[in-house]
């Protein structure tokens, strides 16, 4: 054949030229052609053919069907040769010409025969062999640029641009996907090298040709559908799919260049292109691998890790490409027309930009306030609300075919299939982020609906906040059932065929997936029960809820059942990460001691996640149970029976505090969890009457607390109504005013601790900050409960219609230090930068901070750190603010005499039924609720009973004779809560002096 080839050929250069040789020519070479011999003789072929191109085509339109397979072997033998020669220096001209000239609409006009030889081509790999040519004929190491940094680059990327320019004015929508469909694979889904991303996507991006973004979007729809049929990230193609459609697969390459793309032409894009925009980056970005996050829990896929590394390989890795399409996505023309669209409620728009932020959010860990785009989402009142009506309205048809909600299943803690699990977790665990960010920076005002007067922030009204809350709070406790289920189900061969046929999908789950699973429950959970969090703090602080809106039936934690939770180890009652708890009901060699139960492990995460489900007296119960096992620890029989285990110190009664602060400080008393014995020293210098058997102790650590928290000692201040708060100015008093504030928590600790109640109304603002998980510091929204007028001059500042400029603010805050006025900077050059309209939110959030934490910070922490040195603070985080003041004081509640009578004890002759107690209990339940409170604090010195009642004061309440004086007032040792009651002779006198005593709080005596 290459002999006929050449006899041909000889004879065509002598002449005279016929078309029917040079067509019997490309007939032949097509028949023997060979990489390594005939390039020669394809080059010389093609010079004829582009020579005589008109000639050769109309002599074609004859035989127009083999003519077509004549040109479509020819072209494609010019590709073999080009990829062929494209590491060699070979000129490379002739071919390239030959593609140019017979596939252009200006040399064939039927566009008919050009799409075959389009499809012919491409199926055949044209676009791989243009890649080949850029990488290898085009330098690397360029400068990005849209320009062609060579004449070459300039021809190879416009024979890449003319498949798709031609393919754009076809308008057959098959055939742009099957050419769109196939640049991606070859050009855009692999890693790129430097001179597709610094060449040819700039180029296609920012070129003078605009590429067909629309058309690209429409191919990549049809993808993307197709990808989310099946399981996985890119299965279940072959179903709706065209035979010739390219299959794309789903790389962050291919995200990149489609938001450099999208970046460009956005602005030009309808609304609907917009939405498939949209819809097309929710299954991209996925595919996008986070960087390494410190927080993430160390299991890594080695999968994962694999094609991380391949993806690196790529000029510039993965680094830089997703840091360039997250920038891309957080772009101001992007987050407008993104935001623009979401307002209308339509569900799949809205699910699509759920993923999208759940990927950022869930994948790359990005918290709302770092990107453009999330905390656009976060504050706008209308996404939130359709984002909530989306999660609501997801559906899936049961087993028994009947219809339930997603929400439902989640709150039943039912097994989801993915695909709905897929279905509800973006959309539930975006609109948890959102909302939660947003009512952090909601006022009262707004959230509880009092300011009509202004375009509301709050995308719901009261009424549907506490239905929703209702849900999530039982979506929680779902998830905690299916993260920690009470048997692994087995199920056989048979029943999952029956469930499949039913289209219930079962599938046997990998430790791979359940990690994944673990992980998806972990995150969501965080999110939901964080929301769930924030709204009970604001009832908390400002009830809006119906009464036990929050406790659950379905609950079942009781303090008086046997658990390991309440065991002496402080370790194991404590808050960890939700995906990590499964561990405790496996053997843990550091703690000791035995394994939790997966109840115990659920309960866990209940108490320090959600504790409000639970009854303030089951918690009341259980703090106190936790403290009793670790108090048995430290003042058990044994440690009681050695002496030495314990604190003895000698106190001046005029110098309580100060020398309590000396001989109790870290240095001298490192453990206040053993027993404390007291002896008091009088003035003279002498100790005083009596053993410390526990009520001396109790008394002095009670005039303890009651002078350290004076006011007129310096360390705290009232509010307004006169609540107790760190004083901000205690700095200047002594250097070493962290080591008071220390101590002082300390020594709230410790009467906690022996479950003693004290008299010290702190402030709602100061008692969130000692519970507060992250630094202590705290929002706006406390600022009432410290200072009500600044409070209501930063929302009306928020307000002010006027012209802030005139109001003459800066950016500090004038402090009285003593008499002596110094300028505090809220920022730094604050007293040089005026408030205006546009920075006042900011200067309002400034203001507050400084006066809730900045003033009070090294005060809280000391506090804090003295109050964990007793009491282990994740117990008291079971509460809230108000539930732990009822800790620390007390709940004002009546008091139940007849509780009180039935633990009161008699000495020195009395007893139960003596005349002159039945005659003392008579007067006593007559007495008002006042009156019974003035009682209870002459015998004890505090007038609220304990919070489980009259069996846990200790020590119990004893009436002793008094003796038959009667004259004589009753008198008490409230260190032993004792009551010494002279014996009257009728109702009458017992009244009167009973009541004379307790009003006039006289009648102290230690004896």
């Amino acid at each position: 054949m290459r002999v006929q080839f050449d006899r041909l050929q000889l004879m065509l250069q002598k002449g005279p030229f016929t078309v029917d040789n040079l067509q019997l020519l490309v007939s032949t070479i097509c028949q023997f052609y060979s990489d390594n011999q005939d390039g020669e003789r394809l080059v010389w072929l093609s010079q004829q053919l582009v020579k005589h191109k008109d000639t050769y085509l109309k002599f074609l339109q004859a035989d127009p069907r083999n003519g077509q397979q004549q040109v479509k072997n020819i072209l494609l033998l010019c590709l073999r040769h080009l990829r062929a020669i494209s590491s060699s220096g070979e000129p490379i001209a002739i071919p390239m010409r030959m593609l140019e000239v017979f596939t252009s609409s200006t040399s064939i006009a039927d566009t008919n025969y050009l799409k075959s030889v389009w499809r012919w081509l491409i199926e055949n790999d044209y676009f791989e062999c243009m890649r080949c040519l850029l990488e290898r004929k085009v330098p690397a190491s360029l400068e990005k640029s849209h320009t062609p940094p060579t004449p070459v680059a300039a021809s190879i990327f416009e024979l890449i641009l003319t498949p798709i320019r031609f393919a754009e004015a076809c308008k057959d929508t098959l055939f742009s996907n099957q050419v769109l469909g196939s640049v991606c694979k070859s050009l855009l889904c692999p890693a790129y090298s430097e001179q597709i991303s610094q060449f040819l996507i700039p180029a296609m991006a920012y070129g003078k040709y605009p590429f067909p973004f629309v058309d690209l979007i429409t191919t990549l729809v049809v993808q993307c559908r197709e990808s989310g049929i099946g399981e996985g990230k890119n299965k279940g193609y072959g179903r709706t799919l065209d035979r010739r459609t390219i299959r794309v697969d789903l790389t962050p390459w291919l995200l990149g260049a489609f938001v450099t793309l999208g970046a460009k032409q956005i602005e030009s894009l309808s609304q609907a292109k917009v939405s498939e925009y949209v819809e097309v980056l929710q299954y991209l970005l996925p595919s996008l691998p986070s960087a390494n996050d410190p927080d993430d829990d160390g299991d890594s896929d080695s999968e994962e890790d694999m094609e991380v590394e391949d993806y690196a390989s790529g000029a510039g890795g993965l680094a830089e490409l997703r840091e360039d399409c997250l920038s891309a996505l957080d772009s101001p023309s992007h987050v407008t027309h993104i935001v623009g669209l979401v307002g209308r409620g339509d569900a799949q728009l809205l699910y699509a930009v759920a993923v999208i932020c759940h990927t950022l959010m869930a994948h790359h860990r990005y918290s709302i306030h770092r990107r453009r785009l999330l905390y656009s989402l976060a504050y706008n009142p209308q996404f939130i609300k359709n984002l909530w009506q989306c999660c609501v309205g997801q559906t899936m048809v049961t087993a028994t075919r009947t219809e339930t909600s997603l929400i439902m299943m989640l709150s039943r803690g039912l097994t989801m299939s993915e695909r709905e699990m897929g279905r509800i977790v973006p959309l539930l665990s975006t609109f948890c982020s959102m909302f939660s960010h947003s009512l952090h920076t909601l006022h009262d005002a707004d959230f509880y609906g009092d300011d009509t007067g202004n375009a509301s922030s709050m995308p719901f009204n009261l009424l549907e906040l506490i239905q929703m809350v209702i849900a999530l709070r039982d979506v929680c406790l779902g998830i905690i059932e299916l993260a920690h289920p009470d048997a692994k189900p087995t199920i056989n061969d048979d029943y999952r065929v029956a469930l499949n046929r039913v289209g219930v999908p079962m599938r046997k789950s990998n430790a791979k997936e359940i990690s994944k699973l673990t992980k998806q429950w972990g995150y969501l959970f965080k999110v939901t029960a964080g929301l769930v969090r924030q709204v009970y703090t604001r009832d908390a602080r400002r009830s809006f809820c119906p009464k036990d809106l929050w406790l659950s039936d379905r609950v079942k934690i009781h303090a008086d059942g046997s658990s390991q939770l309440y065991r002496s180890q402080a370790s194991v009652f404590t808050h960890r990460p939700f995906r990590t708890m499964q561990s405790l009901s496996q053997v843990n060699e550091d703690d000791g001691g035995p394994p939790l139960s997966n109840k115990d492990v659920k309960n866990l995460v209940i108490l320090t996640e959600l504790p409000f489900v639970v009854s303030f007296h089951e918690r009341v119960k259980i703090l106190q149970k936790l403290i009793n096992a670790d108090r048995a620890d430290y003042q058990g029989e044994m440690d009681h029976f050695m002496s030495a285990n314990s604190v003895t110190v000698n106190i001046r009664r005029n110098y309580i505090y100060e020398d309590a602060f000396d001989k109790l400080s870290p240095e001298n008393e490192p453990n206040l969890k053993l027993k404390m014995r007291v002896q008091l020293v009088n003035a003279a210098g002498l100790d005083e009457a009596g053993i410390d058997g526990g009520g001396i102790f109790r008394e002095f650590l009670n005039v303890l607390l009651k002078t350290g928290f004076d006011p007129n000692r310096g360390f705290f201040s009232q509010t307004t109504d006169r609540l107790l708060y760190p004083n901000p100015q205690s700095k200047f008093l002594m250097e070493d005013f962290t080591k008071h504030y220390y101590f002082l928590g300390r020594m709230l600790g410790k009467a906690l601790y022996e479950n003693m109640l004290v008299e010290l109304p702190f402030a709602s603002f100061f008692l969130s900050k000692i519970l507060s998980r992250h630094s202590g510091d705290l929002d706006i929204h406390h600022l009432a409960s410290l200072d009500p007028e600044m409070y209501r001059n930063l929302l009306f500042l928020k307000h002010y219609d006027g012209d802030v400029g005139e109001l003459g603010l800066d950016f500090s805050v004038v402090d009285n230090q003593f008499g002596e006025t110094k300028i505090e900077e809220l920022k730094p050059g604050g007293k040089n930068i005026p408030v205006t309209a546009s920075n006042r939110i900011e200067y309002i959030h400034l203001m507050a901070d400084y006066k809730l934490n900045k003033q009070i910070r090294h005060h809280c922490t000391a506090f804090r750190n003295g109050l964990s040195d007793l009491i282990n603070l994740e117990w008291l985080r079971m509460f809230d603010q108000q539930e732990l003041q009822v800790l620390i004081s007390g709940a004002a509640v009546p008091i139940n005499i007849a509780d009180l009578r039935q633990h009161t004890n008699y000495s020195g002759g009395y007893a139960d039924d003596h005349p002159m107690i039945k005659m003392f209990w008579e007067i006593v339940e007559n007495f008002t609720d006042e009156q019974k409170r003035q009682l209870l604090k002459f015998v004890t010195s505090c007038s609220r009973p304990p919070l489980l009642g009259f069996k846990d004061l200790y020590p119990a309440l004893c009436i002793h004779y008094g003796g038959n004086e009667p004259g004589r007032l009753p008198t008490a040792s409230t260190c032993m809560n004792l009551l010494k009651l002279p014996e009257f002779k009728d109702f009458a006198s017992l009244r009167d002096k009973l009541l004379y005593a307790i009003e006039s709080g006289a009648g102290f005596e230690l004896s």
